[in-house]
């Protein structure tokens, strides 16, 4: 099946409640305060979090949508080069002596609210996996 006919057989809507659950269980696992969850959403107002996180589902707009899907991916990334689990979730809170991150950790860098910073993080990661 092309990612076309994938598109066509589901509706982007479709992917709002899946999403939603996936990024609060990765928070979960990354141990991210509300304030941090809410900067990687984009910042949506605190009553729509709230909803989100209460209903494990609502009306994602693409920006959010998008930045979920780059996170799922780091969080994949991660589970991928290190094979213990608390391993990988601990590295995204640790300094980072890389050149794009200049000694800060991946997590500060992913939250500058931008969602350009989400998808380097995530090549970044793609490049570490080879």
């Amino acid at each position: 099946m092309s990612a076309h006919s994938l598109q066509a057989a589901l509706p982007v809507e479709d992917l709002n409640g899946p999403a939603l659950r996936s990024f609060f269980r990765l928070s979960g696992h990354w141990k991210l305060r509300v304030a941090e969850q809410r900067k990687l959403l984009g910042d949506p107002p605190e009553s729509t979090f709230y909803k989100w996180k209460r209903e494990q589902d609502g009306s994602l707009g693409r920006d959010t949508l998008e930045r979920i899907s780059y996170l799922i991916g780091i969080w994949k990334d991660l589970q991928i080069l290190f094979p213990d689990a608390e391993q990988a979730d601990a590295w995204l809170r640790k300094p980072n002596a890389a050149a794009l991150f200049g000694g800060h950790s991946a997590l500060e860098r992913m939250l500058s609210g931008n969602v350009a910073d989400l998808f380097v993080v995530r090549q970044y990661l793609d490049a570490q996996r080879g």
